[in-house]
């Protein structure tokens, strides 16, 4: 494991060092624990849409026709 130096405000410190009394664990632990939160939520691997594969939504709700607005079509569904 890595040991880092982190300089934070008392306060910030001082919720963190509080809560890990009442939880009974190591403010160190709380620390990990939020960073690898952190990590996993804001830095894990994200592809992009190039990668992703097409989902099959089924076919069409009805044949199109030449006069069809497509827009229209989405906003208004005649399943309504």
């Amino acid at each position: 494991m890595k040991s880092i130096v982190v300089q934070v405000p008392e306060p910030v410190y001082e919720d963190f060092h509080r809560h890990a009394l009442k939880s009974e664990r190591l403010d160190s632990d709380l620390i990990r624990e939020a960073m690898e939160w952190y990590r996993k939520a804001y830095m894990g691997h994200r592809t992009s849409l190039r990668d992703r594969q097409p989902a099959s939504v089924g076919g069409p709700i009805r044949p199109m026709e030449g006069d069809d607005d497509l827009l229209g079509g989405m906003i208004h569904d005649s399943r309504d």
